[in-house]
């Protein structure tokens, strides 16, 4: 986003004694403190989450090496059963969501907006810091044997298999759920009333719309967990019948209130990085986004539609044929403003000057990827279908594409894109583009396969299985080792860049939004002058506009 830079009154922060307590940088160690500057909670949800994140990558390997050979002969079936619950709940609720949108919605937004923070400072450090003991409390389960329901925990499995482990997941998924909605306050009211005042609702970055969709989905979905969850807790310790079917209990009831959330969280964790998409590809295209309004309508489209699909989740819990119908209806909506966002993605890559950095890599592997995921998944919204391979592996393989082929990648493409502007150096491209060839491969060998294991009738959550599966099994398990030994590239490069790579300079990709106007890192409060506004965000080729710090002119404000 071009702009101009116009001298207003110096922030009361940065004069006079004030300016003792803001040093113009952070210290390392500040990383480590109840900080309230939103560039440095991004930072710590983004480190936070990456351990998470490494935990969960670590259970899921340990059952891919079970998964080698039929029988349970590398980890115990009830380790098994409590790696496989808590490393979905790792990588959606402690890696995925916090990564996505605590991470780079925190560092980006403000910047974006022409904000010199988030509306609430102390509100969002709170937020953060209810992850880290979320996390404890989910590891701390496994001392007393971990959760055995799997991520969705469902009674009466879950009322009468370890209480005290499902107990403490419970705590910590109500944990990490107050941090999103905190972190939605926080998000809907800077977008909405901290943006600088010459920018328009029309020139917001689309980043910040994914951001304002996810957290409006999140304020009425999560809420809703919560409830089942804590009804949920009081069966098991209280001696409530909510859930209880031999005490006049419906478990079914929580199915709804489970889903009604947790098909919403599908979207809050891929709209935001629909969002690092949209900044992405046009930067390294160098074409102005296909479709500006139709993607930033299209977010709050699959929010709204999004509401109202959860059920295709049920359609073997003795779903009515009429509400399997208007399930099924409205889960094939909701695939057309997707479509809308890949369709302007495509054209917007046609006849760009594109330049295949590390970041555009990953950007247009996840675009290949959630194709694949996104036809699956309409497989699946459709009852007859999905009546047949419910709680298979084609029902993994499909998830993962969506999330691992989809999130993560963004994730990915994300760090790669703004590393420089977070830590003031390039990454080694190189050694990006190994990262990104063996998570690449190693992905379709993990996840591929699992289609035509589910299509076969293998089901899912089962460490010992009928041998007839163990060629497809295999397969999975090296494309598995591969995804583990992928991330120790990333990681190297990442620390010795953070250290000793190239100064990045302000903008090195030549971006026109407004976080690359600042310095690299950013200033504690973004800028010494407020930035002014000229033209949008991604008006690449079009009359001569670039990115320029100087101080405005009255010709170019005008």
């Amino acid at each position: 986003m071009a702009q101009a830079q116009l001298p207003l009154n110096t922030p009361p922060s940065m004069s006079g004694d004030s300016q003792k307590e803001h040093p113009k940088a952070w210290k390392w160690y500040d990383y480590f403190t109840f900080n309230v500057d939103h560039k440095v909670i991004g930072i710590q949800y983004l480190v936070t989450a990456f351990f998470f994140y490494l935990l969960g990558g670590l259970m899921a390997i340990a059952m891919r090496a079970e998964l080698l050979t039929p029988d349970p002969d590398f980890i115990d079936p009830t380790l098994y059963n409590a790696f496989l619950t808590n490393h979905g709940t790792f990588m959606i609720f402690l890696w995925i969501v916090p990564a996505a949108i605590g991470g780079f919605g925190n560092f980006l937004v403000p910047l974006m907006v022409g904000a010199r923070d988030m509306a609430f400072p102390k509100l969002n450090a709170i937020a953060f810091w209810l992850n880290p003991p979320a996390g404890a409390i989910l590891l701390a389960s496994f001392f007393f044997g971990g959760s055995q329901t799997g991520w969705t925990a469902y009674p009466p499995l879950s009322l009468i298999t370890n209480n005290i482990g499902q107990s403490l997941w419970i705590l910590s998924i109500v944990l990490v759920g107050t941090s999103s909605i905190l972190g939605s306050v926080n998000f809907v009211v800077t977008i909405l009333f901290m943006r600088v005042p010459s920018m328009q609702l029309t020139q917001v970055p689309l980043f910040c719309w994914a951001i304002l969709a996810t957290s409006v989905l999140a304020l009425f979905s999560t809420p809703v967990l919560a409830a089942g969850l804590v009804l949920l807790l009081f069966d098991i310790n209280f001696g409530t019948s909510f859930f209880k079917p031999d005490a006049g209990g419906n478990v079914v009831i929580y199915q709804h209130l489970f889903w009604f959330y947790s098909h919403p969280a599908v979207y809050l964790m891929i709209l935001p990085i629909f969002g690092i998409m949209s900044e992405i590809i046009p930067v390294h295209a160098r074409k102005p986004i296909f479709g500006y309004k139709a993607i930033a309508y299209s977010s709050l489209a699959i929010c709204f539609v999004g509401l109202f699909v959860w059920v295709h989740h049920m359609f073997t819990s003795g779903t009515p044929p009429w509400m399997r119908m208007f399930f099924t209806i409205s889960t094939l909506i909701v695939a057309v403003p997707t479509g809308v966002k890949i369709f302007g993605w495509v054209a917007t890559l046609w006849g760009g000057k594109i330049r295949y950095t590390t970041a555009m890599l990953f950007a247009v592997g996840l675009l290949s990827m959630f194709v694949i995921g996104g036809i699956t998944g309409v497989t699946l919204g459709t009852a007859p279908f999905d009546l047949h391979v419910h709680d298979t592996y084609y029902v993994v393989g499909h998830f993962h594409y969506v999330l691992f082929g989809g999130s993560v990648f963004g994730i990915y493409a994300g760090i790669y894109h703004w590393f420089p502007k977070m830590t003031g150096r390039m990454m080694n491209e190189t050694w990006g583009k190994v990262h990104f060839v063996l998570t690449f491969i190693g992905t379709h060998l993990t996840f591929l396969p699992m289609h035509e294991l589910g299509l076969q009738g293998m089901p899912r959550r089962v460490a010992m299985y009928d041998p007839q599966f163990i060629s497809l099994n295999q397969l999975c398990t090296f494309g598995s080792i591969l995804l583990g030994i992928s991330v120790i590239p990333f990681f190297i490069n990442a620390l010795w860049s953070w250290m000793y790579g190239e100064k990045a300079g302000d903008n090195p990709w030549n971006a026109l939004s407004l976080e690359w106007t600042t310095s690299s890192p950013p200033l504690i409060e973004n800028w010494e002058i407020l930035p002014v506004v000229t033209h949008g965000p991604y008006d690449y080729g079009m009359n001569g506009h670039s990115v320029t710090t100087e101080k405005a002119t009255s010709e170019s404000v005008s």
